[in-house]
């Protein structure tokens, strides 16, 4: 599977990033305080209830309907959560992943890049 900026990533990797996405919108204030508390809290119930679709004594397959119901709660929360939230955020993980060259920590005086060809002219 490809995420947006173009990078091939595994189920487990894109679990793994929309969990890390799905944290940093739980601590931004621009989401609403209604989303944190029931998409966890439903998830949580769940994960406690003593009634299960697959009884947790069943080898594997117990744990993955708890996989399954966390993954989904992921899910619904990023997709229920601000969309411009989500995508400044989802944008600052991807360039965070990006490998900085070590040249580019260096500012010119006005704090801006220009990033450019150019050809002398006589």
């Amino acid at each position: 599977m490809a995420n947006r900026s173009g990078n091939q990533l595994g189920i487990i990797g894109e679990l793994f990033q929309n969990g890390r996405l799905a944290w940093r919108l739980f601590r931004d204030r621009r989401v609403p305080s209604l989303l944190k508390l029931v998409v966890p809290g439903v998830m949580g119930a769940y994960l406690l209830m003593p009634i299960d679709l697959f009884p947790d004594l069943i080898p594997i397959l117990g744990q993955l309907d708890d996989l399954a119901v966390l993954a989904l709660a992921v899910k619904l929360f990023v997709e229920l959560a601000p969309q411009d939230v989500v995508r400044e955020l989802r944008l600052g993980l991807s360039q965070r992943d990006i490998p900085v060259p070590p040249s580019a920590g260096r500012q010119t005086g006005s704090g801006e890049v220009v990033d450019a060809e150019y050809r002398v002219v006589e």
